[in-house]
């Protein structure tokens, strides 16, 4: 962490792991909606909470503010999460032909 800090380059630390932060949890969403539905948004929610936590408490700037960054993305994703089921409904992504979907007829 001392490199980071003697040139400075907090603000680029910060910014390479806020987009890493976003293109992991992008595939994450898809992935979780497609195998587990909507059903698993509760772990979003109780890894977002602890993560900001562990923000709030860790000392250093760019590692509280990587757990933060991280955090938001955990609770961004549960609106994703709800979202990609939309898209799977509308046909854009595949749906998982072992699961039963909310909009699936009960006549079968």
């Amino acid at each position: 962490m001392e490199i980071v800090t003697n040139f400075n380059w907090t603000g680029l630390a910060i910014g390479l792991g806020t987009f890493l932060a976003i293109g992991v949890f992008h595939p994450i969403v898809i992935k979780a909606e497609y195998y587990c539905g909507t059903r698993c948004w509760w772990l979003f929610l109780l890894a977002g909470v602890l993560l900001l936590a562990l923000s709030v408490l860790v000392d250093g700037v760019v590692v509280s503010s990587l757990l933060g960054v991280t955090a938001v993305a955990c609770l961004w994703s549960i609106l994703e999460l709800f979202q990609q089921q939309e898209r799977v409904r509308k046909g854009w992504f595949p749906r998982n032909p072992r699961r039963r979907y909310p909009w699936d007829s009960d006549k079968q």
